[in-house]
């Protein structure tokens, strides 16, 4: 079997680099968006010099950048963190009467879970009250990931429709993947999005695929080979997850 006609890779989480080389400020990597899709067609990221937030739905790539735009980047544009999978749901839900805040959603979605010890990927469809997203701005210098997200722009919107993109992840693999449920949004007309912190559905489908195994590529820049990754960068990157949520 060659390269191009091998099966595409069945319930498995790619990385495109551990996440916590971006909590120590590796901000660029050489993995482009077209190798990403070779990987899977959802999920979620940012792009170099943490220009913005990635969502990866049905195969497109949709950029939202710190002034709340929507771009569609091309396949040669890079990213220094990415996670994504061919989704295939394996169960779903409706939820005919919405949930009232993120808090709510949450415990929806971690309920359906038959195990915390397991990876799933997350879609959210629905009709929203209420969203509040955020993106970070272009880092033209360096700066600890915990300040770039501190200071990134918040985008609140009201009455629209749109999804929600991303992952549950094992709390024992924190240093691999944001630990928890990380989402982002984006509208069903493909005009906003980002990084979500709050929200509010008056309908929703949750659609849940159970992730068995993982793949991750170690990046070969020599920012990441020197740098001491070491520490547990648990608590920062719950801060650079939660500030202004």
């Amino acid at each position: 079997m060659t390269e191009h006609s091998r099966e595409p890779e069945r319930d498995t989480l790619y990385l495109s680099a551990p996440v916590n080389a971006l909590v120590e400020g590796i901000y660029r990597q050489n993995t482009t968006l077209g190798q990403l899709r070779e990987h899977g067609d959802f999920g979620l990221g940012t792009f170099n010099d943490l220009d913005g937030e990635l969502v990866l739905l049905g195969g497109s790539a949709f950029q939202i950048t710190g002034d709340g735009r929507v771009h569609r980047p091309g396949d040669d544009v890079l990213t220094p963190f990415a996670c994504v999978c061919f989704f295939r749901e394996l169960t779903f839900e409706e939820i005919d009467s919405g949930f009232t805040d993120l808090e709510t959603l949450l415990a929806l979605l971690e309920n359906e879970f038959p195990s915390p010890n397991m990876m799933y990927a997350l879609r959210v469809d629905g009709d929203f009250e209420f969203v509040r997203t955020r993106s970070v701005p272009k880092q033209d210098q360096y700066r600890p990931l915990t300040e770039a997200t501190r200071d990134q722009p918040t985008f609140e919107m009201s009455n629209l429709s749109g999804t929600l993109a991303g992952f549950f992840t094992p709390r024992f693999m924190s240093s691999l993947s944001v630990p928890g449920v990380h989402l982002h949004f984006i509208s069903e007309d493909r005009q906003r999005g980002g990084h979500l912190l709050q929200c509010r559905a008056v309908r929703a489908r949750i659609g849940i695929q159970i992730l068995r195994s993982l793949r991750m590529d170690l990046p070969v820049t020599l920012d990441y080979l020197t740098a001491d990754l070491s520490r547990d960068t648990t608590q920062a990157l719950h801060q650079a997850e939660t500030e202004q949520g």
